[in-house]
Formats: structure tokens, C-alpha cells, sequence
């Protein structure tokens, strides 16, 4: 299957659709997931035109994590959580909705179940609270 770049992170990316950004730098761009499974659930988009990881250069990959170990701590500061959860997800089978490469950081919290991903729509005012309060404490 041919890259989509009309998928709904390459719109954000454009600039043609909103989000809650918490972070960009010129491999990546990290935002609050509007369908959380807990809160305080970010996004970590390639700039890439990637499908898959397997679509992902290997400097793709690195700045991904890189961006995720910049932002986690600024993450679990403000959310209060007790860990988190790294993901990313191949294909419909896997659970893949977008296809364009990206990473979930979800926040663990003790005695807390993990919601299904883009089940519900999360609370648009604590979702863009939180994204100021992430971003502000990212050092």
C-alpha cells in the first residue's frame, strides 16, 4: 500500500488540521492522543511519509525515541503517573488506525486499567491543559 498523505497526521503535520502540540523539532512532532487510554496519552509522529516502522529510515526511528526520552519525563512530572507504556502498532492487525508511523506513551497509574485505544474522545479542555503543562516542563 502507497503512503497516504492525506491521513490525518500529514494534514497536522501541513498544519491543515489541529492539535495539541507538545513539542516539534525537525524529525518529529509530538501531541496529545484526543482518544486517551489514560491521561495524559501522547503521540510521536515521524515527518516522515512512513506507513510502518518497517517504512521508517533507521534516523527516522533514533529521533522518535530520542523525541520520547525528552518528553516522558516531562510527561510523568505533570501527570503524576507511576510509569508508561512505549507502543507502536503495524497494520490493521496490530491495531494500526493511522497509517503513518507514530509512537503512543501512554501513562501507567497504580490500580488503573488500560482503556482500548480510539475508543472515546477524551476530554477536549483537560487534554489542552495538560498539553500546556507538558510542554512548559519539557527541559
Amino acid at each position: 500500500m502507497a503512503y497516504d498523505s492525506q491521513n490525518i497526521f500529514a494534514k497536522i503535520l501541513r498544519g491543515e488540521a489541529p492539535s495539541f502540540k507538545i513539542y516539534e523539532d525537525d524529525k518529529t512532532y509530538a501531541m496529545m492522543d484526543i482518544m486517551p487510554q489514560t491521561r495524559g496519552h501522547l503521540l510521536i509522529l515521524t515527518k516522515e511519509g512512513a506507513e510502518t516502522l518497517l517504512d521508517l529510515s533507521v534516523e527516522g526511528a533514533q529521533a522518535c525515541v530520542a523525541t520520547a526520552k525528552k518528553i516522558a519525563p516531562a510527561m510523568l512530572e505533570v501527570t503524576k503517573a507511576d510509569g508508561f507504556i512505549m507502543s507502536q502498532f503495524n497494520n490493521e492487525i496490530a491495531g494500526q488506525t493511522v497509517y503513518h508511523v507514530h509512537f503512543h506513551l501512554v501513562p501507567r497509574y497504580i490500580g488503573q486499567t488500560v482503556e482500548r485505544h480510539a475508543r472515546v474522545k477524551g476530554d477536549m479542555e483537560d487534554i489542552e491543559a495538560l498539553a500546556k503543562q507538558i510542554a512548559a516542563a519539557i527541559k
